[in-house]
């Protein structure tokens, strides 16, 4: 039976990052199986980083996409040591500014595929492995124009600490990520630059490199199940706890200059 990891998102960003640095990490793999849309991408990445890597170009927002890893992963039956559950985008735009068609696009992306993956993939799991979901700062707070995002990424935080509950008795470490804004092509999605832009003042911004190796030291730490990088994140973190998040939404909108209407953007 081979040992894989598999990274969902692996073609840019925290995904990427994350695939690179575990390689070092966990030197005799046998497979990696990098999960993204770009197969072009996937293919650099096999090149660049490690032959061990295996390209599924998959749309997880794609039903008939699940199921095709599902049916990979019943059919091959590997030794999963760590899922990593990297893939999501966000827009910031007033609600009503936003497509429905990409508010459910989103909801699939950040929130029905990582349930799914973990769902088909805990059979292949043993004692000691390791689950991963990228979530964000956005899911300790409700937030104005980035709202439907935030949302995602609060389920997800919360789907996270509670599995990782869940599953101690399996001794399956379960790990909610929850960076802050941090430099990756996750913007270039997010932000609509021929418009006013929704955000722009920024109180940090992170490496990917940085948040990736504080969250790999943490999902080899039981004990942790949010892992939480920059001293900014951490100190709004805890603001979030101790303020009403009424007042928190009114900080935000008063920092980022937002009326609450959806005329932002013109």
């Amino acid at each position: 039976m081979k040992n894989v990891i598999i990274v969902t998102g692996a073609s840019s960003g925290m995904g990427r990052e994350f695939l690179i640095q575990i390689l070092k990490r966990e030197p005799d793999i046998d497979e990696i199986w990098a999960i993204a849309r770009r197969e072009d991408r996937l293919k650099e990445l096999k090149k660049e980083v490690s032959d061990k890597v295996v390209p599924l170009k998959l749309d997880l927002t794609d039903n008939n996409d699940l199921l095709k890893y599902k049916n990979k992963i019943d059919k091959e039956k590997p030794n999963v040591i760590i899922l990593a559950n990297c893939a999501g985008f966000g827009i910031f735009d007033h609600s009503e500014n936003i497509d429905t068609d990409i508010k459910l696009n989103m909801i699939d992306l950040n929130v029905k595929a990582p349930v799914a993956l973990i769902d088909y993939t805990l059979p292949y799991m043993k004692e000691n492995a390791k689950i991963m979901n990228i979530a964000s700062c956005a899911g300790f707070q409700p937030i104005p124009y980035i709202n439907d995002y935030a949302a995602t990424k609060s389920y997800l935080l919360s789907y996270s600490r509670a599995l990782n509950q869940e599953l101690k008795y399996k001794n399956i470490h379960v790990l909610a990520v929850t960076p802050y804004w941090t430099n990756t092509e996750f913007f270039d999605r997010a932000i609509d630059r021929s418009k006013k832009e929704v955000v722009n003042n920024y109180n940090a911004m992170y490496e990917a490199s940085d948040v990736m190796k504080l969250a790999i030291k943490d999902l080899y730490s039981p004990n942790k199940d949010v892992s939480c990088y920059g001293f900014v994140n951490r100190f709004q973190k805890t603001l979030t706890k101790i303020l009403p998040h009424k007042l928190v939404m009114r900080v935000w909108k008063g920092q980022q200059k937002l009326d609450g209407t959806p005329d932002i953007r013109k």
